[in-house]
């Protein structure tokens, strides 16, 4: 998995039929201290994340592990919204404090 921020959402009104009711948000990933890097990626949602949440990403065919989803075109999933990631005795994100 791998750790990324929510910037946006994707909306098409024209998609593969399997895909209808997939919620599509456009994310960034984050380094291990914290920082935005230059990638982005689309990742389907069923965990109902919103505009600069931090999130973990399942990719490959770990997203399509999900039940009644082994057959859907996605290569990346959100699968958990984080509240506080720690490494080394120090917060490097809360959500309580995103907030503040």
């Amino acid at each position: 998995m791998q750790i990324a921020k929510v910037r946006g959402t994707v909306v098409s009104t024209q998609k593969e039929p399997s895909l209808q009711g997939t919620k599509l948000l456009m994310l960034q990933f984050i380094d291990e201290e914290g920082h935005p890097l230059p990638k982005y990626e689309v990742a389907a949602d069923n965990v109902g994340a919103g505009i600069d949440e931090w999130v973990l990403v399942s990719r490959g065919g770990a997203a399509r592990e999900i039940p009644r989803s082994e057959q859907l075109p996605i290569d990346a999933r959100v699968v958990a919204i984080i509240d506080t990631i720690t490494v080394d005795n120090s917060m490097i994100y809360g959500k309580k404090d995103q907030y503040r």
